[in-house]
């Protein structure tokens, strides 16, 4: 058996029993990554593999010598490029940001290397994570495992990607829109965006900062569990972490579900929805009323106007996130003209791609003088609507779920060149992020061969509750763990 098609958990026990060593689970990594990468493509940095060996040889000799570790000491994973990684480049999958290399790690990378989880690489994005398909990525694309010729969603499509095709045994993405959980519906694996706050952002290269988050990209709702118990905690470095007492998410799972509420919005399965995805979803749930899960239909009015709000609060954002961008402090500089202005503009010109110049424009433009009050300050006041409407759906009811795309993964090419339909992959996730709630896609089945997501939307700082009903909803729906291996033509 390959040691790669193990769930991050597991490989952990196996080590623990010492059935197998992290050295063996490292060469087996390394052997699928020579084999299936080539296709893939969803790193874009590598670590050596002395590097990853002499890391595993450490975690062998402590577990040798008794000490006591972390579950996911040993185990293989991903981050996503804009998550710093000291000296190890972290370029956004810009090339304003080419060659560069953090004097510092992340706050969550600290979190995992002292936990003993060992960095493979980092993983391929959309640029500084405006996109949904990985398209967006200066430097390469990245291929849906499951069918080489279409996207692996985005912003975090690499991250996806390599766990869904089993080069790491999981990975850390950002959601800033859905970039988590849209991804990870299209490759077929578990993603989660934490509540706002619970995960520190220090050292997350910014985009639109009250909207980002870090979480996992995992096999399964128990390795996100996991994964999410080593990451979460407060962090005096960013002023928006939430101090609160650490929980064992871990602790949840294997608890019945029975009594349980959930809400489904009418507005997020009309018009647009592919009617065989509804149908999955709605299979979905109605598996989860044979445990004694009751299902109620809710409404939510204001999220029609999600979308135009968040593509005014984000662009904004980032318009005054990514100024720092001037050629003069770190990153490209292309030092033309006779003054600043020219510098700026050349620099500017070469570095940054065409969405996120797009993303820039408008965001400078909703900020601008006579536009700030019709625009950016009515997208805030939708902001709080929707999020009123949704606290009201959760007075009475547990979790909303929704489709987590309303389309399985499209083929590459097809929507590069209409930024409006592609920014109709977010639909349903942008809420969570508007109004920093938690929420995870689960795998719920296939349409044509592709994968389809699920997303579970829960109260503030509930991820332990939303992780007790999706553990038991993916048993129940018996797609655990699956690799996407059938389509990949292996060297």
């Amino acid at each position: 058996m390959h040691l790669f098609t193990l769930t991050a958990v597991e490989a952990a026990q196996a080590l623990q029993r010492r059935e197998i060593s992290s050295v063996q689970l490292v060469r087996d990594i390394y052997d699928r990554i020579d084999n299936v990468e080539p296709q893939v493509r969803g790193f874009i940095s590598l670590l050596s593999r002395e590097e990853a060996l002499a890391a595993a040889e450490n975690v062998d000799r402590m577990l040798k010598q008794g000490v006591s570790l972390s579950p996911l000491a040993g185990i293989p994973m991903a981050l996503k490029d804009n998550i710093c990684t000291n000296g190890i480049p972290t370029t956004c999958a810009s090339l304003i940001l080419k060659g560069y290399r953090p004097p510092y790690d992340a706050h969550v990378t600290t979190a995992l290397r002292e936990a003993g989880a060992i960095l493979i690489g980092k993983s391929n994005m959309d640029e500084f994570a405006m996109g949904s398909s990985t398209e967006n990525s200066a430097y390469h694309l990245t291929c849906n495992p499951w069918d080489l010729q279409r996207v692996p969603g985005g912003s975090s499509g690499g991250s996806a990607a390599l766990v869904a095709a089993g080069e790491v045994f999981f990975a850390l993405g950002s959601d800033t829109g859905g970039s988590i959980r849209q991804p990870a519906s299209f490759c077929g694996v578990v993603g989660l965006k934490p509540t706002y706050g619970l995960v520190s952002r220090y050292g997350l290269i910014a985009f639109a900062s009250s909207l980002d988050q870090i979480g996992p990209l995992t096999r399964d709702v128990q390795d996100c569990a996991y994964v999410l118990e080593i990451i979460a905690g407060h962090d005096p470095r960013d002023s928006t972490s939430v101090s609160r007492e650490k929980e064992r998410y871990t602790a949840y799972l294997g608890k019945e579900i029975k009594g349980q509420r959930v809400a489904l919005p009418v507005e997020c399965f009309g018009e647009g929805l592919e009617k065989e995805i509804k149908e999955l979803v709605m299979g979905a749930l109605a598996k989860c009323t044979e445990v004694g899960v009751s299902v109620y239909e809710a409404s939510a009015p204001s999220t029609a106007y999600a979308l135009p709000a968040y593509y005014l609060v984000a662009p904004a954002e980032a318009s005054s996130n990514l100024a720092r961008y001037d050629g003069i402090q770190y990153g490209l500089s292309i030092r033309s003209g006779s003054n600043l202005l020219d510098l700026y503009y050349a620099t500017r010109s070469k570095g940054f791609g065409a969405e996120v110049k797009r993303r820039i424009m408008l965001g400078t433009y909703a900020l601008s003088s006579g536009y700030y009050d019709a625009y950016y300050l009515k997208a805030l006041k939708m902001r709080t609507l929707i999020r009123q409407e949704f606290e009201s759906i959760f007075k009475d009811h547990d979790f909303i779920v929704t489709p987590t795309s309303p389309t399985v993964a499209f083929k590459i090419g097809e929507q590069k060149d209409d930024p409006l339909t592609m920014y109709l992959n977010d639909i349903y996730t942008i809420t969570a992020n508007l109004c920093g709630f938690p929420a995870i896609s689960i795998p719920c089945g296939f349409v044509e061969g592709m994968p389809v997501g699920l997303q579970v939307i829960g109260r503030p700082f509930d991820e332990g509750r939303m992780l007790q009903f999706c553990y038991v909803l993916e048993s129940l729906l018996g797609l655990k763990g699956r690799l996407a291996e059938m389509k990949l033509k292996e060297e």
